[in-house]
């Protein structure tokens, strides 16, 4: 563990325990796919000891004393509860008194009363997949059998909190649901009462591969956008109208990721979302099989770092790979955005996105750059309030009494 403790740089993985298979079919999922990158007809389970050396190498790499693992998917509950019961104690057998937690982002259509007692009892935070009122979810987050969904998933979340069970949501902004800003963000606030929310934009483009995938990557050129995707106008306007609404009123009550990100960027502070960060790669994905992949955004074949069975896990997360891939999101910025006025505040934002050129013809320009620059513009006299009253050692909620 001394030679461990070098690497100080907090690490995170994404487990993905099923893979990529999920009992939805989801049009906009860009993870379903990437079951064509593994063998056809195999089950895509994690194995007992894919799931034991990835939990004793996770714990003993990593030098914090507190430990998150994080189980994803496609859905992490297509594997049994038992699956996650060991789990626990291989954590607790490893961990030797380090405080572990877990969390677990999941679409909810499989939670049960044992499932929401295992994730009371264990302090499991549960992230739900949930796009929105049943209008804006149903359009595209229909079952294996074409079936809507929504209901199912409200009546779960009714469920974990019969339990106490702590949620959050997660939801996509698509071109179903960016036209009704308020009323969506007002059903998570009104109706679910949910005081904690991410929402990420969705934006996709296509091209068909010959192992059966159809979704393009980075630095594939000349690629349509799928019909699903947003444009940039529709993500800036969709920030600025929800903004608006929470800045008067639910400051310091309602919690919503990107606000308080661009908050912290508005400090000088890691923002803590990888996306508005100066630099990327903190966090990778291992697949089923032990597979490690540089972001859960980048697992395509020349992404993949090794596997947790046969190459250290410390190897491949500060290597030579990942060091490269952490940095290109800094290295690969144009020169306009090396002088925009926001690069404080989104560092150009997602590497996967930079498929456009800016205005002198140069490329890796973020598609989402407009509404960006929208949505900075708009915000920045109420987040420069927000940074002079933290300093002053005042809660930010006074904006809420001055704007």
């Amino acid at each position: 563990m001394s030679t461990l403790n070098l690497f100080a740089r907090p690490l995170y993985v994404m487990a993905k325990p099923a893979g990529a298979h999920c009992n939805l079919r989801c049009e906009y999922c860009y993870y379903l796919e990437k079951q064509h990158l593994y063998e056809h007809g195999t089950r895509h389970q994690m194995s007992d000891d894919v799931l034991e050396a990835y939990i004793r190498s996770y714990i003993e790499t990593n030098s914090l004393q507190d430990i998150l693992f994080t189980w994803h998917g496609g859905e992490p509950l297509m594997r049994p509860l038992s699956f996650y019961k060991k789990a626990i104690r291989l954590q607790q057998y490893y961990g030797r008194g380090r405080r572990i937690s877990n969390s677990l982002q999941t679409n909810g259509l499989m939670l049960d009363d044992e499932w929401c007692r295992f994730l009371h009892d264990e302090g499991w935070l549960v992230g739900i997949s949930i796009d929105g009122t049943q209008e804006m979810h149903d359009a595209y987050r229909t079952d294996s059998q074409g079936r809507p969904s929504w209901q199912r998933v409200v009546d779960n979340i009714h469920l974990m909190e019969r339990y106490g069970v702590e949620w959050n949501a997660m939801a996509t902004v698509n071109r179903r649901n960016v036209e009704h800003p308020l009323e969506f963000y007002r059903f998570f606030r009104d109706t679910l009462h949910c005081r904690y929310l991410q929402f990420s934009p969705v934006v996709e483009r296509i091209l068909q591969h010959r192992d059966g995938r159809h979704l393009a990557q980075m630095l594939d050129k000349d690629c349509p956008i799928a019909p699903f995707s947003i444009t940039p106008a529709q993500w800036g306007t969709f920030l600025c109208e929800i903004f608006d609404e929470w800045v008067r009123r639910d400051v310091g009550n309602i919690f919503v990721q990107i606000f308080d990100a661009t908050l912290a960027g508005w400090c000088g502070v890691d923002p803590g979302l990888c996306t508005l960060a100066r630099e990327c790669g903190h966090a990778v994905v291992m697949e089923y099989n032990g597979d490690l992949y540089s972001c859960d955004h980048f697992v395509f074949p020349e992404y993949r770092l090794g596997n947790v069975m046969t190459d250290g896990l410390p190897q491949m997360l500060y290597g030579t790979k990942q060091n490269a891939f952490s940095q290109l999101k800094e290295k690969g910025l144009p020169r306009q955005c090396k002088v925009c006025e926001w690069l404080h505040a989104c560092h150009g934002e997602c590497p996967r996105l930079r498929f456009m050129r800016t205005a002198d013809g140069e490329p890796g320009l973020n598609y989402l750059c407009a509404g960006y620059r929208q949505y900075f513009q708009h915000v920045a006299p109420q987040m420069d309030y927000m940074r002079e009253e933290l300093l002053a050692g005042r809660p930010a909620a006074g904006v809420m009494n001055q704007f």
